[in-house]
């Protein structure tokens, strides 16, 4: 149990501290905001989306190490994917998160933040991005909140 742990704290310090894809995307395809009040995590998503497939995904924003981790690693597991596999992604990374589901094939790194279900009120922040995403591709105009 303290090597899963050891793990989760890892890749969340590392992905906090080099965040992958933390950047605009200048002409995007879709774009949506994101705000967790609870804690003030503020985030924004950028895609470029051709025939149905996620070819680039960025985002950019301020919040606590899981929320910027958390950001990090969903669009490293999101680029290259068919929008239709948004929904289950993140529904199996939410189910992950937030019971003691096993983390199903197809999530990769992102299970590591199975460790955020010991702690209830971060699962906001790991699954802000991910709302945000869902936003986007919906074509949302106002900011989504955790709320």
């Amino acid at each position: 149990m303290n090597d899963l742990r050891d793990l989760y704290q890892e890749v969340i310090l590392d992905h906090n501290k080099r965040p992958r894809n933390f950047r605009i995307i200048p002409q995007p395809t879709h774009q949506a905001n994101g705000l967790n009040p609870l804690c003030g995590d503020r985030i924004s998503v950028y895609l470029d989306i051709e025939d149905g497939v996620i070819q680039d995904i960025a985002f950019q924003g301020a919040g606590c190490a899981i929320s910027s981790a958390s950001a990090s690693l969903m669009t490293e597991a999101l680029k290259g994917k068919p929008v239709a596999d948004v929904d289950y992604l993140f529904e199996a990374f939410h189910g992950v998160v937030t019971t003691e589901r096993e983390c199903p094939n197809g999530l990769g790194k992102l299970s590591v933040l199975a460790g955020v279900r010991d702690y209830p009120s971060r699962v906001k922040c790991a699954t802000l991005a991910w709302h945000a995403v869902r936003a986007a591709l919906e074509e949302r105009k106002e900011a989504v909140a955790t709320e």
